[in-house]
C-alpha cells in the first residue's frame, strides 16, 4: 500500500507540474500574440522589460521540466584519451539533478574547447536526461624548443599547453623558429626508416628552409631544403652498407644532388667529397 501510495503521490505531482509548464506555455505564448505574434515577439525581446519577462518564463519552464523528472541522469563521453572525466564534468557544470534544457550545448563546447587536450568538441541531449559528448583530442608529437622555450606541440604544430613535460621525455625534440610548424612533416620522412630515425637526438630547422638532424648527439646530418626524403634515404642505405655514422665525423653533407661531404671531428680536421655511392670523388684541379 505504501508504494502505491508513493507511486500515486508522484504521478500526481507530474501531472501538476506538467499543467504549470502548460499554462507558462499558454501565457507566454498569449503574451507573444497579445503584442502582435511573430513582430510583437521581436518588439519584446528588444525592450529591457520584454527581455526580463522573456527570460523568467523560460527559467520557469527549465525548472518545471526538472520537476517532471528532465534532469540529467548520465554523461556519455567518446574519444576521451588525456582529459581526465572530472575535467570534463567540472567544465560541462552539469550535476545529477541538473535539468536537462538548462545545459547549453553552446556554452559547454566553448568551456571544453578551452581545455588543453581538446581540439574540437560536440555536446547533443539527449531527453530525458542522456548528455552525449564527442572529443577530438589534440596528439603529442614533440618537444619545440625556441629561445629558452620548451613546449610540447601536436601535429599541426600547435602548442599544447600543460605544465609538466617530464613524461614526454621520449618525444623527438625540433629546434628552431619554424620548426613547429614543419615537425610533422619531418617526422614522416624519419618514420620511414625507424631504426634510423631512433638514433636522432634533435631537429634544427635552419633559416625556416631545411633541417640539420643530430645523431646520438654526436653527428650534424645537413638535410637540403628540396629532396630531404631521398637524402634520407640515402643515409640510411650507407649506415646499412658501412656503418657510416660509426667514423669519426662531425658533420655528414647532404645537400648536394650527387655528392655528400663529410667534415671529421676537429681531432682531424678535413673535409673528403664522397659520392652519393660511398666512393672518394676525385678532386677538381
Amino acid at each position: 500500500m505504501r508504494h502505491v501510495m508513493g507511486t500515486t503521490e508522484r504521478r500526481r505531482r507530474r501531472l501538476a507540474s506538467a499543467r504549470s509548464l502548460y499554462r507558462i506555455g499558454l501565457r507566454t505564448a498569449f503574451l507573444v500574440l497579445t503584442l502582435g505574434g511573430i513582430g510583437g515577439a521581436v518588439q519584446l525581446s528588444r525592450s529591457a522589460v520584454g527581455q526580463s519577462m522573456l527570460q523568467r518564463a523560460a527559467d520557469k519552464m527549465v525548472l518545471e521540466s526538472g520537476l517532471l523528472g528532465l534532469t540529467v541522469s548520465d554523461i556519455r563521453v567518446e574519444g576521451r584519451e588525456t582529459t581526465d572525466r572530472e575535467t570534463i564534468l567540472a567544465a560541462l557544470a552539469v550535476g545529477p539533478s541538473t535539468p536537462i534544457l538548462a545545459v547549453s550545448p553552446t556554452r559547454a563546447k566553448d568551456r571544453l574547447e578551452a581545455l588543453p587536450w581538446v581540439r574540437a568538441a560536440v555536446i547533443e541531449r539527449r531527453l530525458p536526461g542522456t548528455i552525449c559528448v564527442r572529443l577530438v583530442e589534440r596528439k603529442p608529437l614533440a618537444l619545440w624548443q625556441h629561445g629558452s622555450k620548451i613546449e610540447l606541440i601536436d601535429y599541426a604544430g600547435d602548442v599544447i599547453p600543460v605544465v609538466r613535460l617530464d613524461r614526454f621525455a621520449k618525444l623527438p625534440m625540433v629546434v628552431g623558429e619554424g620548426a613547429a610548424r614543419h615537425a610533422a612533416e619531418l617526422l614522416k620522412i624519419l618514420a620511414s626508416e625507424p631504426e634510423l630515425a631512433a638514433r636522432v637526438t634533435a631537429a634544427i630547422r635552419v633559416g625556416d628552409r631545411r633541417w640539420n638532424l643530430r645523431i646520438e648527439n654526436a653527428i650534424d646530418v645537413l638535410l637540403p631544403a628540396d629532396g630531404a626524403a631521398n637524402a634520407w634515404s640515402q643515409l640510411a642505405r650507407l649506415e646499412r652498407s658501412s656503418a657510416i655514422l660509426k667514423r669519426d665525423l662531425q658533420t655528414i653533407d647532404l645537400r648536394l644532388p650527387d655528392r655528400l661531404v663529410l667534415r671529421v671531428s676537429p681531432a682531424t680536421p678535413k673535409e673528403a667529397p664522397v659520392s652519393k655511392k660511398g666512393r672518394p670523388s676525385a678532386k677538381s684541379t
